[in-house]
């Protein structure tokens, strides 16, 4: 590590024109050279950025968009992507730069399948009872409960037995659109099939509600772990998942996202919502914020 960091300072201090060719300097291709076609290609693809310009590139902002649940309360069976790729100036569809949320209805009585290309997939079932069935065995399912799958090379087919509305509502996330971006397909599987029942869930932030904490909590939820990510305690190595509860008259007190947040409304009472905003004031409180109400069954971007 010394003898990098010397060598850095050597070059730092050394004048700008001691590190750029000398005008008498031989071409470092000449004219002739079998190889000056490739280069010349290549280099029609090459930028070169001034740093203080480019070391933090304007990119288009992340919306505060909503996918209500009416979407997913009537109609045939089908999906439903949250697709706002247009918004973020990105050629493939995606609901964040990394990942593509939709909602998935079946009716009663039929079923669908789903298939991406994907490290990671998620399913929340948001309304109903069935079965998903894939190379990897077949699960069933009820209101509340959550599925993560990792690379599947075949198609997922999700069947509706019972549901309200006509037909069970499914909140599916995945990163098809990471893969996309890198051009790659993943060649195995990161972790196991896992499941999490809602009964299991809410008796974990049941559990937490009634132990005592020194000093104010910000948080009264749970995170989704695998056993695979024991490190990281994420839903999957590219998927975290948090189970948050407000209790009645109380607020949460602001507090930043590093990332995009797909959040789904699990339930909640008339009058609860979800402020956003770029800054705070001196009390802490957000400065012109955007509301977003939390409506059952439905999702929004923050």
């Amino acid at each position: 590590m010394v003898a990098i960091e010397e060598g850095l300072a050597r070059i730092n201090s050394a004048p700008y024109e001691a590190l750029l060719p000398r005008p008498d300097s031989p071409a470092p291709l000449m004219k002739g050279d079998p190889n000056k076609t490739t280069v010349d290609k290549w280099s029609e693809t090459a930028d070169i950025f001034e740093y203080g310009a480019a070391a933090n590139p304007d990119m288009a902002p992340i919306p505060v968009l909503v996918h209500p649940p009416s979407l997913h309360e009537e109609g045939e069976t089908r999906i439903i992507p949250f697709d706002i790729n247009d918004c973020l100036d990105i050629e493939t569809v995606c609901t964040s730069p990394n990942l593509m949320a939709s909602f998935v209805r079946v009716r009663v009585g039929e079923s669908i399948e789903t298939k991406a290309n994907a490290t990671s997939q998620a399913f929340y079932v948001i309304r109903g009872t069935g079965s998903t069935s894939s190379e990897h065995g077949t699960v069933s399912w009820g209101d509340g409960d959550l599925f993560v799958v990792p690379v599947t090379e075949g198609a997922l087919k999700h069947t509706c037995k019972e549901a309200e509305k006509g037909g069970a509502a499914l909140y599916w996330i995945h990163d098809e659109p990471l893969m996309d971006y890198l051009g790659v397909k993943p060649n195995g599987k990161k972790f196991e099939p896992t499941f999490f029942s809602r009964e299991k869930m809410l008796a974990q932030v049941q559990e937490i509600s009634h132990q005592q904490t020194e000093g104010e909590r910000n948080r009264l939820g749970v995170l989704l772990g695998n056993k695979a990510c024991d490190q990281t305690k994420t839903l999957t190595h590219v998927l975290w998942s948090l189970l948050n509860s407000i209790p009645a008259k109380t607020v949460q007190r602001p507090h930043r996202h590093n990332s995009v947040a797909l959040d789904l409304a699990v339930a909640a009472s008339p009058n609860v919502y979800t402020l956003m905003g770029k800054e705070i004031d001196a009390n802490g409180d957000i400065i012109d914020p955007i509301r977003c109400d939390w409506t059952p069954g439905g999702g929004f971007i923050t």
